[in-house]
């Protein structure tokens, strides 16, 4: 009585093997380099040859594919398209053991937004362009043509995952791919931390008292230079809003030279590019403090 019960076990277990690694062919044959992934959603542990990276890895771990190991090692850096390693017997049993399948986003140029909840999906449908979304457990994956650094807790409940990381595959989703925008860049890009001087020393007015920045040409410039710099910013642009702002208070802002009106052309400029009133008021509070003011 056992027997029959066993057999189907075996061949349930083969089957599903069989399908990891077929869902792994399919993918590598488009270019997105798989990997096996183990109960627990998370890589296979390295060879003993290869503990403690004692091989070397991959180099600089920066590109997809394995050690010279024949082992899925390395966590990410074992994801790769090429159908011998992933038919090879070591691959075979990683696969017969495999509770999933992952992949590298950045190897196949691709970024990940993960959303891990309700929360997460709502601010991501009011701040992010439309693009492919495949369905998780608990939220979202949001998939962006274009590739770039991974980064964990951007936000709260989501997470960054392209380069040097990998995503469970869950299907191919549904919609259209959308290039990778600079929204999605910048939610990685910390501010410097302000740091107050422990002295400031304002240099002394010119020319009896009169501010040398009252000429309305030469502050209208260096304004009209500040709008230019952060509307053509093409990514990176909250550090850009932050280092604009700041070389602006260096020059005009210890004086009185800049109104209201100057500040809100800046706002509006860092809010056309997708900045919130919050990070704008943020990033210009901080520049003041790193200057002393």
């Amino acid at each position: 009585m056992t027997q029959p019960v066993l057999i189907r076990r075996a061949c349930t277990l083969r089957v599903a093997a069989t399908d990891h690694m077929h869902t792994a062919l399919r993918l590598a044959s488009h270019g997105v380099p798989p990997l096996p992934l183990r109960k627990g959603k998370v890589p296979f542990g390295n060879c003993p040859a290869c503990a403690g990276n004692a091989c070397g890895g991959r180099p600089n771990m920066k590109a997809p594919g394995p050690c010279t190991c024949p082992h899925p090692c390395h966590g990410w850096a074992a994801a790769t398209t090429d159908p011998v390693v992933i038919n090879a017997p070591t691959w075979a049993r990683a696969w017969r053991d495999a509770a999933g399948v992952a992949y590298h986003p950045g190897g196949a140029g691709l970024t990940v937004v993960d959303l891990d909840n309700a929360e997460a999906i709502a601010w991501a449908r009011g701040a992010l362009p439309a693009t492919r979304i495949v369905p998780t457990t608990r939220g979202e994956h949001w998939l962006y043509l274009g590739a770039m650094q991974s980064a964990n807790a951007v936000r709260p409940g989501v997470d960054i995952k392209s380069t040097m990381a990998y995503a469970r595959w869950l299907g191919p989703g549904a919609g259209a791919l959308t290039a990778l925008p600079d929204v999605v860049r910048a939610l990685i890009v910390k501010e410097p931390t302000a740091i107050r001087p422990a002295a400031v020393t304002v240099p002394a007015l010119v020319g009896g008292g009169q501010c040398p920045h009252r000429t309305p040409t030469y502050l209208d410039r260096g304004i009209a230079m500040a709008e230019q710099r952060i509307t053509e910013a093409s990514s990176a642009v909250h550090a850009t809003v932050y280092r604009t702002f700041l070389a602006v208070l260096s020059t005009h802002g210890w004086c009185g030279c800049l109104t209201e009106a100057h500040t809100a052309r800046l706002f509006t400029a860092a809010q056309t590019k997708g900045e919130s009133p919050r990070h704008c008021t943020d990033a210009w509070t901080n520049a003041r403090t790193a200057l002393g003011m």
